[in-house]
């Protein structure tokens, strides 16, 4: 599972331009958050000297208001783990580092604070016990086979499209118990409702607008189907019958269900394309996995840490704090850097390797800590190790046969495409 060689030179080009204008670029002028150093995946100098020199650095010098970074492991815990000092509350502007543009203020239980956080969030939480997660496995399993069994051999094709997509938005189905036919409308909402305007997902904010709007009509219509039936095992059901949620206005509604979409598509779909990325420009670590294929267990938090699905989390200060050394104001944005806290030197033994038998590798930030850590983490873990058997199973290797496309976010580490070849 070699990547082909004229990926590297390349990669290798960028990586060392880009140190190069980490470190020439004045600190005061750094904008950690630019979405192009996560498209051209140039960031890791950037967020390396931030560590070094500025582990909590005040940003002026970008196109939104002024925000914070903070790039270490245990001062990102400490925000994280601290909802009193630092809030998520959607009236404060969100979790990303843009505040929520006006009209897309739609709350969600992640975008909450407490105590309303934890009445929502404990609504949908009965989906991931590990007795339904059993039950889930073998539909996940059943899923993966027919998938990897269907891919062409000796051609190149798409992976993030015929694979990450596919296998993903069916689980989603799954969950909301969605029309299986008109799946693929999961994935364009999850792509509109997080796509920044140079990211030529949408045309206009106007479009955004009408496509979430049809997204929100569509649930709405399953919402009061499932309010009318009998209480049923999805997430739509779940929260039409519970207490805490069964109240809920229909932009709170919306909220959870973007949050549900995304947490659901987007980490594991991404995660999913990572791994097979990871695995061909690590050869001796596919090695490894084939000579042991045991390894998957500590090899997919591995590749959930190496490829941070969501780069960020931000949170707003209630209060006056100090962070660092950093004199933090009330209001002020604070920027969780997940990226970088999984890259930390101090904490992660070399860090900047990708190593599927780590001693400890499930100390990763990925899913954040605290009251939000995120709630499907374990459906995540199970589809990433499931379709890893499976591939065992089937192909000697999967080649990478192109560069990656990655998406225009700092919020969402992802994939538009990855060419890869199935040798016959």
């Amino acid at each position: 599972m070699n990547i082909q060689s004229a990926i590297q030179p390349n990669k290798a080009e960028l990586l060392r331009e880009a140190r190069l204008a980490a470190y020439a670029t004045p600190l005061e002028e750094f904008h950690p958050g630019a979405p192009r150093l996560f498209q051209n995946d140039t960031l890791w100098p950037w967020f390396e000297r931030l560590r070094r020199e500025a582990p909590v650095h005040y940003c002026t010098h970008a196109p939104i208001e002024p925000y914070w970074s903070v790039t270490r492991y245990h001062d990102i815990m400490h925000v994280d783990t601290n909802h009193a000092i630092f809030s998520s509350d959607v009236s404060h502007g969100g979790i990303m580092i843009r505040d929520v543009a006006p009209g897309y203020d739609w709350p969600s239980f992640i975008a909450m604070d407490e105590p309303r956080h934890g009445e929502q969030r404990k609504t949908v939480s009965p989906m991931f016990t590990p007795q339904h997660l059993d039950e889930l496995a073998l539909l996940i399993r059943q899923r993966s086979a027919k998938v990897l069994d269907s891919l062409p051999r000796n051609e190149t094709f798409n992976w993030v499209e015929k694979v990450s997509i596919e296998l993903t938005t069916q689980m989603l189905a799954t969950l909301f118990d969605f029309p299986f036919e008109e799946r693929r409308k999961l994935t364009r909402w999850s792509d509109v409702s997080t796509a920044l305007p140079k990211s030529g997902i949408v045309a206009s904010e106007e479009q955004r607008r009408q496509e979430l709007e049809e997204c929100a009509a569509y649930f709405g219509r399953l919402w009061h189907e499932r309010a009318k039936a009998e209480p049923r095992n999805d997430l739509i059901s779940m929260m039409a019958h519970s207490e805490a949620t069964r109240h809920m206005t229909p932009d709170n509604l919306m909220g959870n269900l973007i949050l549900l979409i995304v947490g659901g598509n987007d980490t594991t779909r991404n995660t999913m394309t990572g791994s097979v990325l990871a695995l061909n420009e690590n050869p001796a670590e596919y090695q490894k996995l084939r000579d042991n294929p045991g390894l998957i267990e500590t090899m997919v938090p591995e590749v959930i840490r190496w490829q941070t699905p969501l780069a960020h989390m931000r949170r707003t200060a209630l209060v006056d704090t100090e962070l660092g050394g950093q004199k933090i104001r009330k209001g002020d944005r604070v920027v969780m850097w997940y990226v970088s806290g999984n890259r930390d030197e101090e904490v992660i033994e070399n860090p900047d390797a990708f190593i599927i038998d780590r001693r400890r590798p499930r100390i990763h930030l990925s899913f954040g800590f605290g009251i939000h850590r995120c709630v499907g983490m374990r459906l995540a873990e199970l589809q990433l190790r499931i379709v890893w058997e499976e591939i065992l199973k089937r192909f000697e290797r999967i080649e990478v046969v192109g560069e990656p496309k990655r998406v225009y976010s700092s919020f969402v580490r992802g994939y538009e495409s990855l060419p890869v070849r199935i040798p016959g």
